[in-house]
């Protein structure tokens, strides 16, 4: 409670910048990686490579993921992300990056949120660009695929989910309506870079912040510990909360392993209770 107490008067000196993981969203029963609830995932998640170049996977992908979405596209903001968009309505959280493709932020009430990795919700073109919701794509797939279910073992983080190999015999892939191209996700995959845009606009984020506010992530890859790297270099104060070990240890000056939807509304508390700093 020492370091709950601690990271309530960081926050409540505003400058708050939150950079998210897949813990975040455990509490609303999307698993993470390498946390308590990732801890026996099978597999590995889909590359772009195998993605574009292997229509076997391909296949593979977009039956499991067809699956996956029910989870994925049905889940709610929890306790932690509400938090979240009440620390941004107070004014303490200037800035939200989140490494999550499950919109969770948004519909906990944030805003202007930096989604580096894309959103689950959006199918892209990757011949012409053309950008659809999942709900036109899963009513195609249905349609192209009528009464295909399969049993599923496990959800996975990144909106697929295992299944038997057996079971995706006959299904039927789709294409886009306006040019007949490939259509993907509007994620970024392992070996696929983040745009551009959205790296410096975080960059610019974290070079603000009174205090790098790091949830739920594990920091394994450097997509968001780079972030963490930056803040530390340049003097910003660091600060985790999350379930587990992680890389960001040797940066942090305030470390809090505790369930985020309990350590995030409790913090909230006590900064309602602080007036803004000037």
């Amino acid at each position: 409670m020492e370091r709950v107490e601690e990271l309530a008067r960081w926050c409540a000196d505003g400058g708050v910048v939150v950079l998210s993981g897949a813990g975040l969203s455990t509490e609303s029963g999307i698993p993470d990686y390498r946390g308590p609830s990732g801890a026996a995932r099978p597999g590995t998640p889909m590359t772009y490579q195998a993605f574009t170049r292997d229509p076997i996977a391909r296949r593979r992908y977009w039956a499991r993921s067809h699956l996956g979405w029910r989870t994925i596209g049905d889940a709610r903001p929890n306790d932690g992300h509400r938090a979240v968009a009440r620390l941004q309505e107070l004014g303490r959280v200037d800035g939200i990056i989140t490494q999550n493709v499950d919109g969770l932020h948004q519909s906990g009430g944030a805003h202007g949120v930096v989604e580096l990795h894309g959103n689950l919700a959006w199918i892209v073109c990757l011949d012409c660009g053309r950008r659809t919701g999942r709900a036109e794509l899963g009513e195609r797939l249905d349609a192209a695929n009528p009464g295909f279910a399969a049993a599923v073992s496990a959800v996975n983080p990144d909106g697929d989910v295992e299944i038997d190999d057996a079971e995706l015999d006959g299904f039927t892939v789709v294409d886009c309506t306006a040019c007949g191209g490939m259509l993907k996700p509007d994620v970024v995959y392992f070996g696929e870079t983040v745009p551009p845009a959205r790296v410096s606009r975080s960059f610019e984020l974290v070079a603000g912040a009174r205090t790098l506010l790091v949830l739920g992530s594990s920091l394994t890859v450097m997509s968001g510990r780079r972030f963490v790297l930056r803040a530390a270099k340049d003097g910003i104060r660091v600060a985790i909360v999350n379930q587990g070990e992680t890389r960001g240890t040797p940066y942090a000056q305030l470390i809090v392993d505790a369930p985020l939807g309990r350590v995030l509304p409790e913090v909230v508390r006590r900064v309602e209770g602080v007036p803004a700093a000037r």
